[in-house]
């Protein structure tokens, strides 16, 4: 919304009667018109590569669509998922522990 707003001011000072009569002015403001298009331009190329990324059906197509653009983010991925596997099988192992008989040996594998 912003860049759409310079564009709209540089089109505007653009139409001033006084870019008529200063030719440096006028000179300023088509530069200053030129610049706000162009980075309208790239704005709305930056949303449309946005918006097609996060429409891809399914979050893990959008992961895979993301691991080609950043490498880091699959390995990121794996490491997130061994942990989780990890997690998981040492919560079972403290689960088993506490369900059994509190006992000198039993206690010291729980804290450990």
């Amino acid at each position: 919304a912003m860049s759409k707003s310079a564009v709209r001011i540089s089109s505007d000072l653009l139409s001033n009667p006084l870019c008529e009569q200063e030719p440096g002015f006028l000179e300023m403001v088509t530069a200053f018109d030129t610049a706000m298009k162009r980075m309208d331009s790239f704005n709305q190329e930056k949303v449309n590569i946005g918006r097609s990324s996060c429409l891809i059906q399914g979050q893990e197509e959008n992961i895979v669509g993301f691991s080609s653009v950043f490498p880091s983010l699959n390995m990121a991925v794996k490491r997130r998922e061994q942990t989780l596997q990890d997690y998981k099988r040492l919560q079972s192992k403290v689960e088993k522990y506490e369900e059994k008989e509190r006992t000198g040996p039993v206690l010291a594998k729980l804290h450990q």
